[in-house]
C-alpha cells in the first residue's frame, strides 16, 4: 500500500493542456450524452409533428403510448443489460473515438428523460383535442387526471427536487407511474383505439412487473469493520457477474437501494459493500439485518464498459472501492488502482484492504487522514499516463466524480463515472 511520503506528494507532473474550444465545447456537462440523447429524442418528435400534421387525435394517442412506453422499456433490467452487452461487444481493435463514444452506454437515461418529456406533451396535446370535441365525459375526465398525474411525474423528478427529497421522489415515481399507468388502461379502453395500443400497454405493463415477480426476503450475513461501512455477503443461489448491481430493501414498497456487486472469482455468492451515506445506510449499519428484500436480476453499471479498452485506470474515494473491487479481482482488464480514502485498514477492515494489494499490488492507496485530500485528476492522469492506460473510470462522489471526468475529458482522456439519473 502506497502511503510513504515519497509516493503521496503530489509531484505527479503537469496535466496536458486543454482542448481546442470547439472540442472542449462537447465535452461540456450541458452537452453530455445523456443531454444528447434526450435531445435527439425531442428533436425527432418535432420532426414527426412537422412532416405528419395536421395530426388526427388517434395520431396523438399513438405518439404519446409509443413516447412513454420508451421511457419505461429503457429502464428495463433486461434491456439494460442488453443495451451494455451490444456497446461493450466492440473490439478494442475499433479506433478509440468509437469505443470512447460506445463506452457512454450508461448515459441510456436520456432516452428516459426525452420519452417522458415527449410523451407528456403529446398526451396533453390529446386532452386538449379530446376536450374540444366535448363528446365523451368519462374520456376528458380520465384525461386531465392523468395528465396532472404526468404534470406531478415530471415535476418532482427534475434534479432540484430529486436530488434533495430523493425518498418522496422515488415513492411519486413508483405509486404514481402505477397509478398512471392504470389511468393509460382506463384511458385505451375508453377510446376504443384498437389492438395495438393495447398490445403495446400490455409490453409496458409485463416490463414493470417482471422485477416485481422476482421479489423475494433472503438471508445476509453482515460484518461491519467500522461504524462507517458495512460489508453484506449473500449466497442464495445467485452468483452475479462482476459490474453488476443488487438493489436491496427493508421495506420493498417504499425505498430501495442498489449496491455494486462484489463476486469472488470461483466462489458462490457476492457482497455488498455498504457505507454510511445517509438514513438508511446509516440505518443498515446500525442496526443489522439478517434478511433483507430483493427484486429482478444483477444489472450491468458503469465500470462494465472496461473491456473496450486495452487497460483502463480505475479512480476510487471511500467506499468507490466497492463497484471497482469486482472487476479489479476479475482482472478481465490489465487495470491499475487509485484510491483515496481514510485510514483503509481501520475503516474497511486488513482482509479487504489485503485482498485488494494481492491483486494490485502497485496500487497507489492514498490514506487522507494522513495526507489530506489529494488533487483526483491530477493522480488520475499521471496513473493513466505512467500505465499507459486508454480510459478512466471513477467511482468516487458525485461532485469528485465530475470533477475528474470532465477534468480528464476536456484534456483529451476517456474518462468515465456515474451520472446519478436514477
Amino acid at each position: 500500500m502506497t502511503t510513504s511520503p515519497a509516493r503521496t506528494r503530489q509531484d505527479t507532473g503537469e496535466l496536458p493542456p486543454l482542448l481546442p474550444a470547439p472540442r472542449r465545447l462537447l465535452k461540456h456537462p450541458r452537452l453530455m450524452h445523456y443531454n444528447r440523447l434526450a435531445a435527439l429524442v425531442l428533436l425527432a418528435n418535432a420532426a414527426f409533428l412537422w412532416a405528419a400534421r395536421p395530426l388526427a387525435t388517434p395520431t396523438l394517442g399513438h405518439a404519446a403510448l409509443a413516447n412513454l412506453a420508451l421511457a419505461v422499456l429503457v429502464r428495463q433490467q433486461y434491456v439494460i443489460n442488453l443495451l451494455f452487452r451490444l456497446a461493450t461487444s466492440a473490439p478494442v481493435s475499433w479506433p478509440l473515438k468509437v469505443r470512447w463514444t460506445l463506452g457512454k452506454v450508461y448515459h441510456f437515461g436520456g432516452l428516459h428523460v426525452g420519452g417522458a418529456l415527449a410523451g407528456a406533451a403529446w398526451f396533453l396535446a390529446l386532452t386538449v383535442a379530446v376536450t374540444r370535441a366535448g363528446t365523451d365525459l368519462p374520456l376528458i375526465t380520465v384525461s386531465w387526471t392523468l395528465v396532472a398525474l404526468l404534470a406531478l411525474i415530471v415535476a418532482t423528478a427534475l434534479p432540484p427536487f430529486r436530488s434533495r427529497h430523493h425518498d418522496r421522489f422515488e415513492k411519486i415515481h413508483r405509486f404514481g407511474g402505477w397509478s398512471a399507468l392504470t389511468l393509460f388502461w382506463t384511458h385505451t379502453l375508453l377510446s376504443g383505439q384498437g389492438p395495438v395500443p393495447l398490445a403495446v400497454l400490455a409490453v409496458v405493463t409485463f416490463s414493470v412487473a417482471l422485477p416485481w415477480l422476482r421479489l423475494r426476503k433472503v438471508d445476509v450475513r453482515v460484518e461491519r469493520p467500522s461504524p462507517h461501512v458495512a460489508l453484506a455477503r449473500f449466497d442464495y443461489g445467485e452468483t452475479p457477474f462482476a459490474g453488476s448491481s443488487t438493489a436491496i430493501s427493508r421495506s420493498p414498497l417504499t425505498e430501495w437501494h442498489s449496491f455494486a456487486n462484489v463476486p469472488a472469482p470461483g466462489r458462490s455468492g457476492f457482497r455488498l459493500t455498504i457505507s454510511r451515506a445517509g438514513d438508511w445506510t446509516g440505518s443498515f449499519i446500525d442496526d443489522l439485518p439478517s434478511r433483507v428484500w430483493v427484486k429482478g436480476i444483477t444489472t450491468a453499471g458503469v465500470a462494465n464498459i472496461e473491456v473496450l479498452f486495452r487497460k483502463v485506470v480505475y479512480v476510487a474515494t471511500g467506499s468507490g472501492i466497492g463497484p471497482c473491487l469486482p472487476h479489479l479481482l476479475a482482472a478481465e482488464v490489465p487495470s491499475r488502482l487509485v484510491w483515496a480514502t481514510r485510514d483503509p485498514r481501520a475503516t474497511y477492515g486488513d482482509a479487504l484492504v489485503d485482498e485488494i494489494l494481492a491483486v494490485q499490488p502497485h496500487a497507489l492507496v492514498w490514506d487522507t487522514s494522513r495526507h489530506g485530500k489529494p488533487d483526483m485528476v491530477r493522480l488520475a492522469h499521471a496513473a493513466y499516463r505512467d500505465f499507459g492506460a486508454e480510459a478512466v473510470i471513477c467511482i468516487s462522489n458525485k461532485r469528485l466524480t465530475w470533477q475528474v471526468v470532465h477534468g480528464l475529458e476536456r484534456r483529451g482522456v476517456p474518462a468515465y463515472g456515474a451520472i446519478w439519473d436514477s
